[in-house]
Parts: C-alpha cells; structure tokens; sequence
C-alpha cells in the first residue's frame, strides 16, 4: 500500500530539482509598502436646507474619521442655505485617539441649475474627482459620529463593493403636532422594515440612497465609460440614485447596505409634502422597471436590484384589493342580512399587528411611539391607505405618459402648494359610491350568488397573505438593527 511519505519522497524525487531553480535570492525579495489610508471627498448637494444645514455639517465635522474635504453644493435656493453654510468654510483640525485629523470645508452657491439635484452631484463629483472615495450626503441628513469610519472600513474590506449606504431612520420626536409625529413614525416603521429586507437578502441593497452612500471613484469612472456618460449621475431618471445603482451592479459590482453605519434622515411632516416624495419616488421606480425604452432610459424588469421594488407593487396591489374586497362583501353581506361572524377574521390583523411590532422592535432604538403605532393596528392601517394614495398617483402618472416634473411637483408640496395628494381618494369615493348604487339595482339573487363566490375566493387569497407574513415574522434577523 502506497503510504503518504511514499508520495511525499516520490514528489521529491520528482521536482524537488526543478523546484531549486526557482529559489529566490534576498535581493530578490521585494515588499511594497502597504497604502493604509484612503481619500473620502464629501459632496452635500443643497436645496433649501436652511433649518438642517447647520446640524449635518456639526456632525460630520465631528465624526471619529473627518472626510478629507467637503463640499456643500447649494442650488436653486430661496433660502439662507448658503449664508448658515458659509459659517463652516475653512480649515477644520481635531484630534481623535491622539491622531491629528484636518479636513476643508468648501461652500459654492450654484444659483438656478437645471438639472437640479443631479447638476450639484456632478458638480461635486468633478470637484473630488481626485478621491478615493466619494461621500454622497443630503443636506438634511445627520450622520452618526462613526457612520464615515464604518462605511470606509466595510469598503475598504471588499473591493468588489461599488457603494455602501448607510441605514437611515427618521427622528420622530420632535414633530411639530400630531399629524407630523404619525407621519414621521410611519416613515420610520417603512424604513426599517426596507431595511431588514435589505439586510437580511446578504446585505445586498437595492438603491444606493443619497442620503449617505460612500461611492468607489473606480465604479463611478466605470460607469461613466460603460454608459457613455460625461458624469456618474444622469437625468434620465426620476430616482436617479435607483439608475446609478443599477448601473454599478451591471458592471459586476456589489450594492450593499453597511451592518452598523447609521444617518438620521429628514422624514416628510405633512401629507402634500410625503405624497410628493412617494410619488416621485415610485414613478421612477416603476419607470425603471417597466420594459421598453423611453427616451434614454432603458426599462430593466428582470434585474436583481428591481426585484424588492416589483414586491413591493404587487404586495400594495393584493393589499388593496383584499381590503376593498373585504369592505364591500361585509357591506354586502350587511345589506342582506346574511353576515356571520367568525373568528378566524381575527388572524389576518393579529399577524399583522404582530409583524409590525417585529419590525418596531428590530429598531435600534424604538421608542414609545413606534412600539405605539405597531401595537394598535390603526395608525399602520391608516399609513398604509396613505401609500396607496402614492402607489395610485404614481401608476396613474406613469400610465398615462404625461411628461410632468416630479422634482417641481415635490417642491411644491413641500412649501404646502397643491391638491393633488386627495385626487386618489375622491376618486375612489366616487367609485365606491357607484358600487354601492350598482349593489342595490341587483337582484337579491344575484347578491347572494357574488357573495358565495367572493367570500371563498377572498379566504383563500387572505390565507395566503397571511403564511407570508408567518414566514416573515419566524424570518431570521440574524442580530440585524434596522
């Protein structure tokens, strides 16, 4: 039997000669020096950020590792952006662990710019073309302390990585009255359960937001190259964060969301202002996933990064109908007298409130309010019937290739301007006021003939709706905070 020091004296014997030639000699012998430090060029593009200028620039003058330069992109402003912003130009030195670190604060007020938030990025990304790293920051976003350092070390681990984002939340507590404060707990309920998706799938994040996302300056240059771009961001798109990212996962790249990096994002605290957010966010959405070509954008249903954004609309699309469906057979059943209750009704909403309270809980740090809008059913309930507004508008707009500016449109509900946000509803009034007039010319029985046939029909769509949030709920987090 052959032994294994019988193989090992045969493999001498073998190449144990030739292996000599390639003996290397000590002058030979060449070690590189080791680069240790990178480059973070920070780019905060600007809009009328006057009352949150002043707190995003605090702190990432205070981060534990400063960027190497910033600049603050202001355009199209009405405000005193500018005038808070110029405050911080100039040198900043601070010591941090007994390591001496200075970053340069650079302001620049663009004036009007067409291309709005897309022409500032541009702007900025020519000015740290030079960098390693580019560091995408809204002008209404406050990084923690330790976000840049976190987001770097998680880049710097894995080339294969063409931009990380950070995992944003939204302050809810201190919302100017009632309104605001759901709203903006809303908003922090849809963040995190956009974030554990994300973070559970490996981490792999589908929009590489520009709340605070750190860019590889060798993904941007590739995809100026591969796209015949003259800059990384284009205005093709709506979502031009959504195409970006897209663009870098098509080039072989990884989209991630960071496991700790975290930024306080601004939330929306009246209903036109939310409404024109959504609205414009999910058209782009739906314009990037829808297939054909429009204009210069090509629709890209089938590619990985669309594949949470086509959940999402059919997951709204099967919760509108199993609620509206719900609604009128109860009031169908009402009108006839033949309601019988059963307590197997009660699932669907106990999973739900049990879901969201998950999702509450996997904050990393909740408060009453979110606890609050889980455990009580109503506010989530009435939140969700808010985005379907968004949902309705946004199709409706895409369906009826009416060219509008989506970024004018949210400008314009942020500064209270518009009725557009109540179109869906009174819509749907009129609709169900019809229905129900529809309802009363029947015959007694053809109501009955409906409600047998919608009844078993709505179970079972309801019994599927609720094994996917079972599976969700027993989903494991893997120790992950949203």
């Amino acid at each position: 039997m052959t032994t294994v020091l019988d193989a090992a004296t045969t493999a001498e014997r073998l190449f144990g000669s030739e292996l000599d030639r390639f003996t290397f000699g000590s002058s030979e012998i060449v070690i590189e020096p080791s680069r240790t430090t990178t480059t973070i060029g920070c780019v905060i593009p600007a809009y009328n950020e006057a009352g949150t200028i002043k707190r995003v620039l605090k702190a990432l003058l205070a981060q534990t590792r400063l960027p190497d330069v910033i600049h603050v992109i202001v355009n199209n402003t009405t405000d005193k952006t500018f005038k808070i912003a110029r405050r911080f130009a100039g040198e900043h030195s601070v010591t941090r662990r007994g390591t001496q670190q200075t970053t340069r604060v650079f302001v620049h007020d663009l004036g009007r710019v067409p291309d709005k938030k897309v022409g500032a990025l541009n702007y900025g990304f020519r000015l740290v073309r030079g960098a390693d790293y580019l560091l995408g920051v809204d002008g209404d976003t406050v990084l923690a302390k330790d976000a840049v350092a976190r987001l770097e070390e998680e880049m710097t681990a894995d080339p294969r990585i063409g931009g990380i984002s950070a995992v944003y939340t939204v302050d809810n507590t201190r919302a100017p009255g009632p309104v605001a404060s759901f709203l903006l707990t809303g908003q922090r309920a849809q963040f995190a359960a956009f974030n554990l998706h994300n973070m559970v799938r490996g981490r792999n994040m589908a929009v590489l937001g520009g709340q605070a996302s750190l860019f590889r300056m060798a993904a941007l240059e590739h995809v100026m190259v591969a796209n015949h771009q003259g800059t990384p961001w284009v205005s093709d798109s709506e979502v031009e964060d959504s195409l970006l990212s897209l663009q870098i996962k098509n080039l072989g790249y990884s989209t991630k969301i960071s496991a700790t990096a975290r930024a306080e994002v601004g939330g929306m605290e009246t209903l036109r202002a939310l409404d024109g957010q959504q609205v414009k966010w999910n058209y782009g959405a739906i314009d990037l996933m829808w297939p054909g070509q429009r204009g210069d954008t090509r629709g890209q249903p089938f590619h990985p990064n669309l594949r949470v954004r086509w959940l999402e609309n059919v997951s709204m699309l099967v919760n509108v109908l199993t609620r509206l469906a719900f609604v009128l057979l109860l009031a169908g059943s009402l009108s006839i007298d033949a309601w019988v209750f059963s307590p197997v009704w009660l699932v669907p909403p106990l999973a739900s409130v049990a879901l969201n309270l998950r999702t509450a809980l996997s904050m990393r740090r909740p408060n009453w309010r979110d606890v609050l809008f889980a455990l009580t059913l109503v506010p989530a309930e009435v939140y969700m019937w808010i985005q379907v507004g968004h949902f309705v508008r946004a199709w409706a707009k895409f369906l009826s290739a009416a060219r509008t500016d989506n970024w004018a449109a949210q400008a314009r509900a942020e500064g209270g301007r518009g009725w557009g946000h109540l179109a869906p509803y009174a819509t749907g009034a009129f609709v169900l006021v019809a229905v129900v007039w529809l309802w009363t010319t029947l015959p007694v029985g053809v109501q009955s003939t409906v409600l047998g046939l919608g009844w078993p029909v709505l179970g079972l769509v309801t019994v599927l709706q609720v094994l996917v949030m079972v599976r969700r709920l027993v989903r494991r987090q893997y120790g992950f905070r949203a």
